[in-house]
């Protein structure tokens, strides 16, 4: 099924110059010379393809894709492909410098890319979707490859749509290549904790900030904005360790209960009902705007960027957000939330869990052997605390907020490492 959430916010901030000003300011603190600042800040290669498909009416549509490789300094290029209509190039070039940062704020060998085709996949046949894999794929063939640049499930895409980039890329190599993709299914070569990784990473980091707050799960309330695959089993670990969840919402509007939801109950109302929540009656509906400023301990805005801004900030009553989706504060909330004493795990610490998996299915499908579960989850939740400590670590070394904090710890690394490999 395809990961479905809300429809971006039309006036948001641009998500490049968003990435830029948290980037400058860590890369002040960090004293980073002139040389080292322009390679970091400037993606390495970007990508753009007319992909003409036969829809099924006989008719040829073109498509627009990207593919943006931010860096490579650290490893082969990572990120995931992104099918939506509003999907533009700086978009796809914020998200693939987050995807850098990411890889190395939870230390894996990757850089960042990140990709997308302007398309809408929800009025689209099966069979137009997988028409428009296959092309995107053949015409990024070169690109492509598991030393190279690997790909991966995000908005509007999901294992269906990577076993057939798995394929068509195999095709063109004469082989089959499992490692060029991650976020398959499981028969072929995906990883068992794949599919909750995002969520898992995002209660981990939930539970190790509220550690750090005196917060005891058992006592504190939690709304979650995005009940799409990350919101939902964020949702689901989150219960089930004591957090009371108040609030949820996607696409179909927002659902609130004072007694707390069932979420056991609410995930599988969603999954009988094409992946909405829309009828849910386990909960009262609320209005969407209130979910993020309501009254509750934690929120965690789980859907798409720009959710967060000037516009709402200064109502948020939370102690804490931890950020399931990527970019979901803009740059000019930031200082009031920081003036109001909320701590933020960022998206590039808080969402990495998904890219710590999907490098273990990348690392397997090397191998040619499979972990269990309860490998893949145990060293998944040990890279999500190492790396949260590291970064917490860091603000109070720096007296910075865990945000900048974040990206001084992804800096420092990347940098550190392109001058050990020479430099130009």
């Amino acid at each position: 099924m395809l990961y479905k959430e809300p429809a971006p916010i039309k006036d948001r901030e641009n998500p490049f110059e968003s990435m830029m000003s948290r980037f400058n300011i860590a890369a002040e603190v960090l004293g980073l010379d002139e040389e080292t600042y322009n390679v970091l800040k400037s993606p390495t290669r970007q990508v753009i393809v007319n992909i003409p498909v036969t829809m099924d009416d006989g008719k040829v549509r073109v498509f627009e894709g990207y593919r943006v490789i931010h860096s490579t300094i650290l490893g082969p290029s990572k990120g995931g492909i992104r099918y939506a209509p509003d999907v533009f190039l700086d978009e796809v070039k914020a998200l693939a410098a987050w995807m850098t940062w990411k890889c190395a704020v939870v230390d894996i060998p990757y850089g960042g890319a990140k990709g997308g085709i302007i398309c809408d996949p929800f009025t689209m046949s099966a069979g137009e979707i997988e028409r428009l894999t296959r092309a995107y794929t053949s015409a990024l063939a070169d690109t492509f490859g598991p030393d190279q640049d690997i790909p991966a499930p995000d908005m509007g895409t999901g294992p269906r749509e990577m076993a057939w980039l798995m394929d068509e890329y195999s095709k063109t190599k004469g082989s089959t290549v499992h490692a060029v993709v991650t976020g398959k299914p499981l028969v072929l070569g995906g990883s068992l904790g794949r599919v909750e990784a995002t969520g898992r990473g995002v209660m981990v980091s939930a539970m190790a900030a509220m550690d750090k707050l005196g917060m005891d799960p058992s006592k504190s309330t939690a709304a979650i904005q995005g009940f799409g695959n990350v919101g939902a089993w964020a949702a689901k670990l989150m219960a089930e360790r004591g957090v009371k969840i108040l609030g949820i919402s996607d696409v179909s509007g927002a659902y609130w209960n004072d007694n707390g939801i069932d979420i056991e109950d609410a995930i599988e109302y969603k999954n009988a009902h094409n992946g909405r929540l829309e009828g849910y009656k386990g909960a009262e509906l609320m209005d969407p705007d209130e979910l993020l400023t309501s009254k509750v301990d934690v929120i965690i805005p789980a859907a798409v960027e720009d959710v967060i801004t000037i516009k709402n900030v200064d109502k948020i009553q939370a102690r804490l957000i931890v950020e399931g989706a990527n970019g979901p504060t803009s740059y000019k909330a930031d200082n009031i939330i920081n003036e109001k004493g909320i701590m933020v795990v960022p998206d590039i610490l808080a969402n990495s869990g998904g890219v710590t998996v999907s490098y273990f299915e990348w690392v397997q499908n090397r191998m040619g052997f499979k972990w269990t579960l309860d490998r893949v989850n145990e060293r998944a939740e040990r890279i999500m605390n190492e790396s949260f400590e590291r970064v917490y670590a860091a603000s109070q070394k720096y007296n910075v907020p865990m945000r900048i904090a974040a990206y001084i710890v992804a800096i420092d690394k990347v940098a550190m490492t392109y001058k050990y490999r020479g430099g130009f």
